[in-house]
């Protein structure tokens, strides 16, 4: 396996979803730490504008949803660049509805991009790693803290970041159970200051993050691999607390923090109107049909 401290001076990372949010953020961070950084986004154009702004190696086109533009992408950066080191699988989006108002098209859409792309991307890498034998890889998928509690207005949104999550950790097992040199992370942001957030209400007690933050932490765990990330981290205890609650006590608590209604009360929000928007047009490969 790789040592515990991997020093990130060279190393190739790529970050879907990178134009904006997290995933610049996270770019910014790792290009600091001394990394070599290509963005893929579905705007091109924010894409090669980020991408010279923060002077990364390329800002490059890409509908994740797309999986044959997706391993093509892989393939021209690593033929330009040489061997990917990391992927951070970031892309996502988080439309919100109520379950009866919600489009089939939209739930698609959220599986195609939250989930579907993250398996092949991650298939994709490990394939790479185990066929050139490289010890240490690392791919980082982005879940939330979505993918470990309940969100009421969100729930097809919360059913794909639970399904993220647990594949990451099965995938830790799995690589475990078989000597695998390869590492798998799960990094579950609560709620972030970024489009996505638009229109909530923070919640009593829990204050919102910056996709600063986030980024730190994914610099944190590809220098010291481990299977989960909180942010912040005292999310992960809350969790679990809350998870032990009899649910009389976990519904009390939910509703007087603010929690049950954070999403709820965003959905007809104003505020919402240019990111939901955007969402629905995110998957234009899916839209046409299955991807190859």
């Amino acid at each position: 396996m790789a040592p515990t401290h991997v020093p990130l001076d060279g190393r190739l990372v790529l970050i879907t979803g990178g134009a904006r949010g997290i995933g610049a953020a996270t770019a910014t961070a790792l290009r600091a730490a001394g990394a070599r950084v290509v963005i893929a986004d579905l705007d091109a154009a924010l894409a090669d504008l980020t991408a010279s702004e923060l002077g990364l190696l390329a800002g490059l086109p890409l509908d994740v949803t797309d999986h044959a533009a997706f391993t093509a992408l892989l393939d021209s950066v690593e033929a330009e660049h040489g061997p990917l080191d990391v992927l951070v699988n970031n892309a996502g989006v988080m439309p919100l509805s109520r379950i009866e108002d919600e489009d089939p098209a939209m739930t698609r859409t959220i599986f195609e991009i939250n989930l579907f792309a993250v398996i092949h991307g991650t298939r994709e890498m490990v394939q790479r790693f185990k066929a050139r034998g490289q010890i240490g890889g690392h791919i980082v998928n982005v879940s939330s803290g979505a993918g470990r509690a309940p969100v009421a207005g969100a729930a097809t949104y919360t059913a794909s970041k639970h399904a993220v999550s647990g594949f990451c950790n099965a995938l830790y097992y799995e690589f475990h159970a078989d000597g695998t040199p390869i590492h798998i992370t799960a990094v579950h942001p609560g709620l972030v200051r970024t489009e996505l957030s638009a229109g909530f209400t923070d919640p009593k007690g829990v204050a919102p993050v910056t996709p600063d933050k986030v980024a730190n932490a994914i610099v944190d765990v590809v220098r010291r691999p481990v299977p989960n990330v909180y942010v912040p981290a005292m999310m992960k205890s809350a969790l679990a607390i809350g998870g032990l609650l009899p649910q009389r006590l976990a519904d009390w608590t939910n509703r007087i923090s603010g929690g049950e209604r954070a999403a709820m009360d965003a959905l007809d929000s104003s505020a919402r109107a240019n990111y939901e928007k955007r969402a629905a047009a995110s998957a234009p490969a899916a839209e046409k049909g299955s991807p190859a």
